[in-house]
C-alpha cells in the first residue's frame, strides 16, 4: 500500500494543471520504461513545460544520443544541482523519481515552484545508455524488482563509476563536458545497494573527510545530515550511512569507510571543490518503496538549498578561490591517499535477525536473514579515515608535447593549460622511478602499476616548444593533482598510460659489457663497492648474469639518461616566471 499512497500523493500535486503519469507509474512501479519510452515522455513534459529543455550531450559506442534535461534557468548565484541516473542502468530508480519530478514541474506544481526559482537542475535520465537497453530480468540476481532492468557495465564493459579521473569511456568523456559547461555545485549519484539486507531503505555516502574542504563539510552536516535526513525521517524512511560490511557474513564485525577517491563520483566531485552524494537505495525493497525514497530525497534536498538561496553556492566559490590561493603558500600540503583509521564507534545497527549454517557448497559460512524479525544491534562502525599520504603541490608542472594522451584527459576535465611557444632550459623537479610492480590481473581495461619506488631531485632540465603548462592556481588544480602526482592511488602513472618509461630500449652485449664493468670498477672504487653490496644483499640479483652485467651499462655513459625518468616536470614560482612571463 506504500507506493500506492506515493502515487495519489503525486497524482494530487498538480493544482494548476493535470500532472503527466510517468511510465513507471503506469505499471505501478513495477517496471522501468525503455529508452525510447522515457525519451518520448521526457518530450511530452519539455512541449508543456518553458522551464524544461531537453539536449543531446554525446553519443554512446553503440550510436545512441545521450540525453540530459535542464530544468530552471541559468543565471549567475543561482545552485546547479546536477543528478544522474542509471550510470549502473540496472540500479534505476533515479531515472523514475527523476520522471515523476519533471511531470511536476510541467504541471506548476507548488511544491516545485518553491525551489525551481533558485535552483538549477542538471538531471541526466540515462547515463549509462547502452546498458540501459541490454534489458532483461536476469540482469541483478541481488535485486528485488524492477520486472525488467538494464546492465551494471556499458557496452564496452566498462564501469562508469570507476571511470571519472581515467575517464576511458565515451560516456565519460561526454559526461565530463556537460559538467564542465554547468559547473555544478552538488552531484547526486543515484544507484541501488549489494550486500547486506537491513531495515533501511536509504543508505548515503558523502566525503567527510580531509580531502573535503571544511567549508563544505559544514554545509554536508547542517543541510544534508541535518534538516535533509530530520524531514526524510519525518516522512517515514530509515537512513544510514552507507554500509560495507568488514565481514560480509558477520555484521556483528561492524562496517567500514574505504575513503571514495576520485574513480568515483562523490570523490570526483570533491576533487573539483564540490558536494558529491552517492545515494543506494536498499536492493531487497521493493521498487515503489526504492523510487518514492529517491524522489524524497532529491526534493528535499532541492527545497532545502532553494530554502536558503546563494549558501551552496558562496560555499563552492570559496573552496575555489582557497584552492587558486593555495598556489602561491609553499607550506601547503593536499591528501593524495586516504586509509582507515582503524578507530571504532558504536553504531545501533538497525538490521534482521540472522543465522550462520557451514555451507557444504562453497565451504564457507552462509548467512540468511529473516526480515519478520527486525533488530538493532550495536556493531562498530570504522566510520573515520586518515591521511595516508600528501603531496605539496607545485606551482605547476609542465607535460612535454608527446603525452598526447594525459594532454587530452586533463582537457577532458576542463583542467586550465597553456602552451609553451619556445625552447627553453629550466630549473625542476623531477621524480626518477623504478622496480615497477604491475597488477596481476586487469582492472577496467588496464595493466595498473601496483607499486615502484619514487625519489625526487632538482635539475636543470629542456622544455620544448609546444609543451603544455599546468598551473595550479586555478580551482581545478586538485583534479590535475590526482592525474599528474605519480603517487596518487588514480593517476595516470598508476593506470599505465606511463608504463613505457620503465622499458629499456638499448641493451649491451654481454662481450662487451663485461670489459664495459671491468673498466668502470677500475676507475671508480665505490661503484665496485656499491655492486659487491648488492651482490651480498640481494640473491636473486646475483644469481642473474644479465642483471649483473646490465647494472654497469647503465651507470655507464652509455646508459638510457631518461629510463624511469616521470617526464611531467614539477616546478616552483620562479621557474615558472621564467618560462611563462606575465604578458
Amino acid at each position: 500500500m506504500r507506493h500506492l499512497l506515493f502515487l495519489a500523493l503525486c497524482a494530487a500535486c498538480g493544482a494548476e494543471a493535470k500532472r503527466l503519469e510517468t511510465p513507471a507509474e503506469a505499471e505501478k512501479l513495477l517496471r522501468t520504461p525503455d529508452a525510447a519510452a522515457t525519451y518520448a515522455f521526457i518530450d511530452r513534459v519539455d512541449a508543456t513545460s518553458d522551464r524544461i529543455s531537453v539536449q543531446t550531450f554525446g553519443t554512446t559506442p553503440e550510436g545512441r544520443a545521450l540525453k540530459v534535461v535542464i530544468v530552471g534557468e541559468a543565471k549567475p548565484g543561482r545552485e546547479v544541482v546536477f543528478v544522474q541516473a542509471g550510470i549502473h542502468a540496472g540500479e534505476i530508480e533515479g531515472k523514475d523519481a527523476g520522471l515523476i519530478l519533471l511531470s511536476e514541474v510541467a504541471a506548476k506544481d507548488k511544491r516545485v515552484l518553491r525551489w525551481l526559482d533558485h535552483v538549477t537542475l542538471v538531471f541526466v535520465p540515462i547515463f549509462n545508455l547502452d546498458g540501459h537497453e541490454r534489458r532483461s530480468m536476469f540482469n541483478r540476481i541481488n535485486q528485488n524488482g524492477p520486472v525488467e532492468m538494464g546492465w551494471r557495465a556499458t557496452s564496452q564493459r566498462l564501469n562508469l563509476n570507476r571511470d571519472y579521473i581515467k575517464s576511458d569511456a565515451p560516456e565519460m568523456r561526454a559526461l565530463l563536458a556537460l559538467i564542465n559547461q554547468w559547473n555544478p555545485d552538488l552531484l547526486i549519484d543515484s544507484h541501488t545497494t549489494n550486500g547486506a539486507d537491513y531495515q533501511y531503505d536509504l543508505t548515503w555516502s558523502m566525503d567527510n573527510d580531509a580531502t573535503q574542504h571544511p567549508r563544505l563539510r559544514e554545509w554536508q552536516n547542517d543541510v544534508l545530515v541535518g534538516r535533509v535526513q530530520s524531514r526524510l525521517e519525518k516522512q517515514g524512511h530509515l537512513i544510514a550511512p552507507y554500509i560495507e560490511l568488514n565481514d560480509p557474513v558477520d555484521p556483528t564485525k561492524g562496517f567500514t569507510n574505504f575513503g571514495a577517491g576520485p574513480r568515483y563520483s562523490t570523490g570526483y566531485a570533491v576533487a573539483r571543490g564540490r558536494v558529491g552524494l552517492l545515494l543506494e537505495t536498499h536492493m531487497l525493497k521493493s521498487y515503489p518503496v526504492r523510487v518514492r525514497a529517491t524522489y524524497d530525497v532529491i526534493t528535499a534536498i532541492l527545497d532545502e538549498i532553494a530554502a536558503h538561496p546563494g549558501q551552496l553556492r558562496a560555499a563552492t566559490r570559496q573552496v575555489d578561490a582557497d584552492t587558486i590561493a593555495r598556489a602561491a603558500d609553499a607550506t601547503a600540503t593536499y591528501p593524495i591517499q586516504l586509509a582507515n583509521a582503524g578507530i571504532a564507534e558504536d553504531f545501533a545497527f538497525k538490521g534482521f535477525d540472522w543465522t550462520i549454517t557451514q555451507s557444504e557448497i562453497s565451504g564457507d559460512r552462509w548467512i540468511r536473514y529473516d526480515p519478520s524479525k527486525p533488530k538493532t544491534f550495536t556493531v562498530p562502525f570504522y566510520r573515520q579515515v586518515k591521511i595516508a599520504q600528501s603531496v605539496s603541490p607545485p606551482a605547476a608542472y609542465v607535460i612535454p608535447p608527446q603525452w598526447t594522451k594525459v594532454i587530452e584527459r586533463l582537457q577532458v576535465h576542463g583542467v586550465t593549460m597553456r602552451r609553451i611557444e619556445h625552447d627553453a632550459r629550466i630549473k625542476t623537479e623531477v621524480s626518477l622511478l623504478a622496480s615497477p610492480q604491475y597488477a596481476t590481473a586487469s582492472f577496467e581495461g588496464r595493466i595498473a602499476i601496483s607499486a615502484f619506488t619514487h625519489r625526487r631531485e632538482a635539475r636543470e632540465m629542456p622544455v620544448r616548444a609546444g609543451s603544455w603548462l599546468v598551473p595550479m592556481d586555478q580551482p581545478l588544480a586538485n583534479v590535475a593533482l590526482h592525474i599528474l602526482e605519480p603517487d596518487a592511488p588514480d593517476s595516470a602513472l598508476r593506470s599505465g598510460d606511463f608504463n613505457i618509461v620503465f622499458e629499456q630500449r638499448e641493451y649491451a652485449d654481454a662481450r662487451v659489457a663485461e670489459q664495459l664493468a671491468r673498466d668502470l670498477m677500475a676507475k671508480d672504487p665505490k661503484l665496485k663497492a656499491e655492486f659487491e653490496a648488492k651482490l651480498a644483499a640481494e640473491p636473486d640479483f646475483a644469481k642473474n648474469p644479465y642483471a649483473r652485467l646490465n647494472w654497469f651499462y647503465l651507470r655507464s655513459a652509455w646508459g638510457e639518461w631518461d629510463l624511469g625518468l616521470y617526464p611531467v616536470l614539477r616546478l616552483d614560482a620562479a621557474a615558472v616566471k621564467a618560462i611563462s612571463p606575465p604578458a
